[in-house]
């Protein structure tokens, strides 16, 4: 590094800092007071950590008092996620020259149960103690959790995971997301299951299966050609047995109207002709 641009902070102007550059050959550069665009890219950064981290909260209500420990999170992530500042590599890797691991990596504010080791507690106690995640520790291969019984941060490796879960600040429990994936209908409210059969596959005809000219054609209309699930095995069971011979088929009228179809548009394309049948001599 040779040059360091900042605003005019007083941790950055401090006499121990200026002597700590120049004894490494740093060159210092000041912003002008009130114009942080002078700096754009560390403002930018910043903003952008800011804004993670408070995403970071919001996702798991965490109260305002970890955004320190959330705005941490997000820049450790950030040192592990590809960028297009580096082809190739992660920060991480740019600084370390080893590719980071993310198979620890884990939701922050979700549920933690810390095992207690059997030196801090007596044989009839819990084994673990019940915690909210808040990051990675620096200074150990550890995370840092929050204990709720001790209400302070503490530094646990082995730990039960749950990240689908959150702690209620205000009614002091455990609370668990789950997501919504059927949205609740009419039909749903019946005793009665209904399930949806096409209209081509359905031998017995009902009133419920013709479609209405008034039916709106939105993806948000409910399903139409309903039936219920006795009808379905009605359907199923139902048999269809064909005539063997001309003279049980001619005593259906449905199969005589099918007949006459067929007939009509045979002589219509001109398939065949009929030939009468020659007397015996």
């Amino acid at each position: 590094m040779k040059v360091l641009r900042s605003d005019r902070g007083g941790e950055y102007n401090s006499n121990e800092f200026h002597k700590f550059c120049e004894d490494i050959g740093l060159d210092r550069q000041l912003t002008v007071e009130y114009t942080p665009q002078q700096n754009g890219v560390a403002e930018r950064k910043n903003r952008t950590i800011v804004e993670m981290g408070k995403s970071m909260l919001h996702e798991k209500g965490l109260p305002k008092s970890f955004w320190g420990e959330a705005v941490y999170t997000a820049v450790y992530l950030m040192n592990r996620c590809p960028t297009k500042a580096l082809e190739n590599q992660t920060p991480f890797e740019a600084w370390s020259g080893r590719k980071p691991s993310v198979n620890h990596l884990k939701v922050f504010g979700s549920i933690r149960y810390a095992y207690v080791p059997k030196e801090l507690r007596h044989k009839l106690d819990e084994n673990s103690e019940k915690c909210v995640f808040v990051g990675y520790s620096s200074q150990s291969k550890g995370y840092r959790l929050f204990s709720l019984k001790r209400n302070k941060v503490i530094i646990c490796r082995d730990v039960l995971f749950q990240e689908d879960a959150s702690w209620d600040w205000k009614g002091k429990k455990v609370q668990v997301q789950v997501p919504n994936f059927y949205e609740e209908t009419e039909s749903q409210e019946n005793e009665e299951e209904h399930v949806e059969v096409p209209q081509q596959m359905s031998p017995i005809a009902s009133p419920q299966s013709t479609p209405s000219s008034s039916s709106s054609s939105s993806p948000s209309s409910s399903p139409r050609r309903m039936k219920s699930l006795s009808d379905v095995y009605a359907s199923c069971n139902f048999c269809v047995v064909e005539p063997e011979s001309f003279e049980e088929a001619i005593k259906e009228e449905t199969w005589k109207k099918a007949m006459e179809e067929e007939i009509y548009v045979i002589e219509k394309n001109k398939t065949w002709e009929l030939v009468e049948k020659p007397q015996d001599k």
